[in-house]
């Protein structure tokens, strides 16, 4: 490359790469935002989901009580009718039957009474549940806002830092040779945000892999562009002044 001073634009080029390099870790912080802030989001609803399935489960308690209650009611009228009818009979079997009816209605009063006592207590457990999980979940809210907050301002960050970068950018770019600044962007696209690199103790370090002795060689002659026979990055030699 005849008239220009490669050395000066392997320097560009290095000054190129320190903003691409911090440009493109930026945008991928920035891409993967929106998933953090989904999983936050995620955790929140299934906190809520919590809460919802425990005030439905105490809706559902509620509505077995009132079953039950309404069972105990119904039998209580049974028996009272036929205790009304006791003494109306005219023979012992008659009498002795009614009365193994009676005792039969009382037995399942009983057991409906066990049976609502016993959802009355589920349904104060859960009320307990419930109020404590209202509790954790107006925290949790609290967080995830904060959290979301957080996240969206550091988004704001990152797109600032990232405008001032295309500026720094744009006052490099004129300073290197057109046909090396499009090689160098072909590799920054292919290669990870990565396209310049240096080579220490006969090593590539864009992919560490084994630098010839040759190759070393033609570097410092710097009389045009050598790249990576493996990963096609460009190569410098760091303790040359570059």
């Amino acid at each position: 490359m005849s008239g220009l001073d490669l050395k000066e634009q392997l320097r560009n080029l290095l000054q190129l790469q320190a903003v691409d390099t911090e440009i493109y870790n930026l945008k991928a912080e920035k891409e993967a935002k929106p998933e953090e802030i989904k999983a936050l989001d995620d955790a929140f609803q299934l906190k809520k989901q919590e809460l919802a399935d425990l005030e439905k489960k105490s809706l559902d308690i509620q509505k077995q009580k009132k079953d039950k209650e309404l069972e105990l009611a119904t039998k209580e009228e049974a028996a009272k009718k036929l205790q009304t009818q006791l003494y109306s009979l005219k023979t012992n079997k008659e009498y002795q039957t009614m009365l193994q009816q009676i005792n039969d209605a009382k037995a399942d009063r009983s057991v409906i009474e066990d049976q609502i006592l016993a959802l009355m207590d589920q349904a104060d457990q859960i009320r307990v549940a419930v109020d404590k999980e209202k509790q954790v979940l107006q925290q949790e809210e609290k967080k995830f806002n904060e959290e979301k907050t957080k996240i969206q301002d550091r988004i704001k960050e990152i797109d600032d830092r990232l405008s001032q970068l295309e500026a720094q950018r744009k006052q490099i770019i004129p300073s290197i040779d057109q046909r090396i600044l499009s090689q160098y962007e072909r590799i920054l696209g292919n290669r990870d945000g990565l396209a310049i690199v240096s080579v220490k103790v006969s090593s590539c370090q864009g992919c560490n892999m084994f630098v010839p002795p040759q190759v070393i060689n033609l570097i410092k002659m710097y009389e045009r562009i050598i790249t990576c026979e493996i990963c096609n990055r460009i190569l410098y030699i760091a303790d040359e002044g570059n």
